[in-house]
């Protein structure tokens, strides 16, 4: 029998690793938050998934350092729960895995796609469908008996749209094309133009071109579509009714794989543009969701996404109901008594 060693710590190293930024959360086996960091994106498709895990070491000795432990020596505690963009093939997630092995980190590690950390934090049990819409957008689903429902989410190789990378993008396409006469007019062009105070839509492209501008800065420009939006233009609506089809279209997808589209079943929306709360969106694909699903029960998580990370991890070490309201209280609050 193989000898496991003992952690220093009891307990779950949450990571959330999206496009934009990771959370990293160190939670005892009672659900107690003991310590948090927040760093940069997780790129492993450009760094390599090793080099992208490495990047993780300074927040994990942040997390360590909060709970007590500056400088821990062996292993740091009972299991790594990583929830990661970029993970979205089966092999991707075995290499982070591996990477994930390679560091003093857990006893053991357990590596999932980011989207399925969201279907955690929005459900009590392993079932239902979840629909991230952040900087990418992707969809998952989940039963009970472990079947799942994906999609490869690599983008537009595999047929994908939206989030607020595609909204940016396509909002500055519009607004481009409407200032040199290939497109139709939009209020897009005038307002990304005033957003970085440049003369034109085209200005704005050129800087990005240049490296005047950071190209990260683009997805400024979901906030811009949705005030245009709110003005009446019709491109901004087009484009965000077209983002709610999407997200439509991904749950029914994963509804029907699994057999759900005929019980009530939790539909999990997050990621940063579902999260913002945006009515103009959330109204039009909860009303294209009762069409296409009636039995569908949307739910839009707001909780910082490291915690069905952590959640995931106390399901890992089957610690019980507790330590999993302690914990959701810490990212929630406490839930409201029934009338």
């Amino acid at each position: 029998m193989t000898h496991q060693p003992e952690p220093l710590l009891p307990g779950v190293l949450a990571i959330d690793a999206g496009n934009s930024k990771t959370d990293v959360a160190l939670v005892g086996a009672d659900g107690t938050v003991l310590g948090t960091a927040r760093g940069g994106g997780f790129e492993p498709q450009k760094t390599g998934g090793a080099a992208a895990v490495a990047a993780l070491a300074p927040l994990v000795a942040q997390a360590a350092a909060e709970a007590g432990h500056p400088a821990w020596r062996g292993v740091l505690t009972s299991h790594v729960s990583a929830c990661l963009a970029n993970a979205d093939l089966p092999v991707e997630e075995e290499g982070l895995r591996a990477a994930l092995e390679s560091h003093p980190w857990g006893v053991s590690n357990t590596v999932v796609n980011d989207t399925f950390g969201l279907l955690r934090a929005g459900t009590d049990a392993p079932r239902g469908v979840a629909v991230v819409c952040g900087a990418g957008i992707n969809c998952v689903g989940l039963l009970p008996d472990g079947r799942t429902a994906r999609f490869p989410a690599l983008g537009e190789l595999t047929g994908d749209w939206g989030g607020g990378s595609g909204l940016a993008i396509t909002s500055m396409w519009h607004a481009v094309r409407s200032e040199d006469g290939r497109g139709g007019p939009t209020a897009l062009a005038r307002a990304i133009a005033e957003h970085f105070g440049l003369p034109s839509a085209g200005a704005v492209a050129e800087a990005v071109h240049l490296g005047h501008l950071p190209g990260s800065r683009l997805h400024e420009l979901v906030r811009v579509l949705f005030a245009v939006a709110r003005d009446g233009d019709a491109v901004a609506l087009e484009l965000i009714d077209r983002q709610a089809d999407e997200i439509v279209r991904l749950a029914v997808v994963a509804l029907g794989r699994l057999g759900l589209l005929d019980s009530p079943t939790p539909v999990v929306l997050g990621g940063g543009v579902l999260a913002s709360g945006q009515p103009l969106l959330l109204d039009n694909l909860k009303a294209r969701l009762a069409k296409a699903a009636p039995l569908a029960e949307p739910r839009v998580v707001v909780a910082p996404p490291v915690l069905g990370a952590a959640l995931l991890g106390l399901d890992h070490l089957e610690v019980g109901e507790e330590a999993q309201r302690r914990l959701r209280e810490a990212y929630e609050g406490p839930r409201p008594v029934a009338a």
